[in-house]
């Protein structure tokens, strides 16, 4: 839909992002069932207050697009019209149009959620950070692979409950960061008026 000349900006709020939860992704994710329960229980309150749900979706040699491993899970699949942001790094930014269309809808907060949670969700998140954007990382709403036996990676359960600790104790200056549990997030927005709005 091309914008009006007239057309009011989009009020200040926040946007869910959900990273790469594909199918193959998935299948191999620690907690999955609860993981996509909780990121669908987003989805939906962020649909219902009109906040913007938008998908980063990887694409790779091991990710290929239109293969049924490279979808979105049938759990989460976008509804129509929303925005789904194809990437070939862990940072969904890097050459990819996830900031303008951020921008275009007035984000100024990203409630982020996604797998892996050392890679493309850590390395999301901090670049939302250097970018401008006030994040809540999801605590039930990100994971990462199941780990066969012992070896030189954090368990799954200790990689989940690490990146919250860091991010509850995380400082940036100018942003806000919070660690929230799914059921704890508002997407009530913000309005232009509202001092805790950070122009960006």
């Amino acid at each position: 839909m091309r914008a009006t000349p007239n057309a009011a900006p989009p009020a200040p709020g926040p946007a869910l992002l959900v990273i790469d939860m594909q199918n193959a992704l998935v299948a191999m994710a620690y907690r999955a069932s609860a993981t996509v329960a909780a990121i669908a229980g987003l989805q939906e309150r962020a649909r219902a207050a009109g906040a913007p749900v938008v998908f980063a979706q990887q694409r790779d040699d091991e990710l290929e697009p239109g293969t049924e491993g490279w979808r979105i899970v049938p759990e989460l699949a976008p509804a129509p019209g929303e925005t789904v942001v194809p990437k070939t790094a862990p940072d969904s930014f890097l050459d990819t149009e996830l900031d303008a269309a951020l921008s275009a809808r007035g984000v100024i907060e990203l409630v982020v959620t996604g797998f892996a949670t050392e890679i493309c969700v850590e390395s999301t998140a901090r670049q939302a950070l250097s970018r401008g954007y006030d994040v809540v990382l999801v605590a039930d709403g990100h994971t990462t692979s199941v780990r066969p036996g012992p070896g030189p990676y954090a368990a799954p359960e200790a990689s989940v409950a690490h990146h919250n600790e860091i991010y509850r104790n995380l400082r940036y200056p100018g942003r806000r960061v919070r660690v929230l549990p799914a059921a704890e997030v508002d997407f009530g927005g913000r309005s232009p008026g509202d001092g805790s709005a950070r122009a960006r």
